[in-house]
């Protein structure tokens, strides 16, 4: 992973709202996110490290209100964990 940095760090360089879903597994509420509508071809990076993620060849409209990927660039840089902080499984 390219970045390393203290807790304490993340908070400084992220603003509140993207500290909380980049660092703290938070989740933003659905359709909000601009990149919804995002269109254009290209590369989707990490907001807090600037890692490319996704390409605009993988996105699609999963109707879920936010942004989705069938295919990350590298699967090693995108992490997926389950929890049950809903009621029910999601990952």
């Amino acid at each position: 992973f390219p970045y390393v940095m203290t807790d304490a760090e993340w908070k400084n360089k992220l603003k509140p709202e993207a500290y909380d879903v980049l660092r703290k597994h938070g989740t933003e509420r659905p359709f909000t996110s601009p990149l919804n509508k995002e269109s254009r071809k290209g590369t989707f990076h990490c907001a807090g490290c600037g890692q490319a993620l996704f390409s605009s060849d993988t996105k699609y409209d999963s109707g879920t209100g936010w942004p989705s990927f069938w295919q990350p660039l590298d699967a090693k840089a995108v992490g997926t964990k389950t929890d049950y902080k809903i009621g029910y499984p999601r990952t």
